[in-house]
């Protein structure tokens, strides 16, 4: 098994490759072989970026919509972004009020269980 690091859309996954055998390698296509990993793109923040809470992706998904932007002020309950996993839209809401100092995502970005979406503060 091989450990590689591929980059889509911005968003790097690390993943494991088995390797078939040196039959399967001659007959593969040159695309076939991984690039070096790409740097990761520069994120917007806002003076404030960082500081609260982070309100993680709770399973992976696509972003459908982000519903808040930076210095919006939200109340516990309101939702903040819309993830679609395996078919169905899940509404990710706030946690507590706050102000969004930060958003991380934009709409479909795939993110991994445990990304930052946003963060309140």
């Amino acid at each position: 098994m091989k450990n590689l690091r591929i980059t889509v859309n911005g968003v790097a996954y690390d993943v494991q490759v088995e390797e078939l055998g040196a039959d399967a390698v001659a007959a593969a296509p040159a695309a076939a072989v991984p690039a070096a990993p790409a740097a990761k793109p520069a994120v917007k923040k806002s003076a404030a970026a960082g500081a609260g809470e982070k309100v993680a992706a709770p399973m992976p998904g696509t972003i459908v919509s982000v519903n808040v932007s930076d210095g919006q002020a939200v109340k516990k309950g309101d939702v903040l972004v819309v993830l679609e996993a395996m078919k169905m839209e899940n509404e990710i809401k706030a946690p507590k009020d706050g102000t969004i100092t930060s958003v991380a995502v934009s709409k479909g970005e795939s993110v991994d269980t445990g990304a930052a979406l946003v963060t309140i503060g």
